[in-house]
């Protein structure tokens, strides 16, 4: 369906128009009535383009036609939108090699398909007063073990649950 805020015919306020005609032909600046008129001897409806423009612009066309045009571009609007989701994986200082390289797999799963990832190291009781080298140590471990070509969006911060870092696509 076309914008709410199309107006056609005798919804259209502006006393001037800057009309174009159905084959697309430049009619020119005239009042609202010459414009009407015209739209009903071609047998179409007068359907304002553009009402923030100064005199407002209006094209003779059949209304159908324009909202199945204006559904079309939303459509493809749509399909060119991306949403970039942000995954997570969290890992703890005694995760094992395994389990790192299978979640690093998981990562570049998602990195390939556009999303970002963060990754947090978990930190419980006495580790969250490890010294924060060591720490940055462990979080990188997994980095290395990530197979996709990457870059660091956000880097390496500490938190209340512990580090954390975002990675995305290179």
């Amino acid at each position: 369906m076309a914008t709410p805020r199309t107006r056609i015919n005798h919804q259209i306020r502006a006393p001037q128009l800057r009309v174009i005609g159905p084959q697309g032909e430049n009619i020119g600046v005239i009042t609202l009535q010459e414009a009407l008129s015209k739209a009903t001897e071609a047998g179409f409806d007068l359907i304002e383009i553009s009402p923030n423009a100064v005199p407002p612009v209006a094209k003779i066309m059949d209304y159908g036609k324009f909202q199945y045009a204006e559904n079309k571009k939303q459509k493809i609007a749509k399909t060119k939108i991306h949403t970039v989701e942000i995954k997570t994986v969290q890992v703890k200082i005694g995760t094992s090699e395994h389990d790192l390289e299978l979640k690093a797999k998981r990562v570049a799963e998602w990195l390939t398909e556009g999303n970002r990832v963060k990754i947090e190291l978990f930190l419980t009781g006495r580790s969250k007063y490890m010294e924060f080298k060591f720490l940055q140590e462990r979080l990188e471990r997994i980095l290395k073990l990530v197979p996709v070509a990457y870059k660091i969006a956000d880097p390496i911060k500490k938190g209340m649950k512990g580090l954390t870092v975002i990675i995305e696509k290179a």
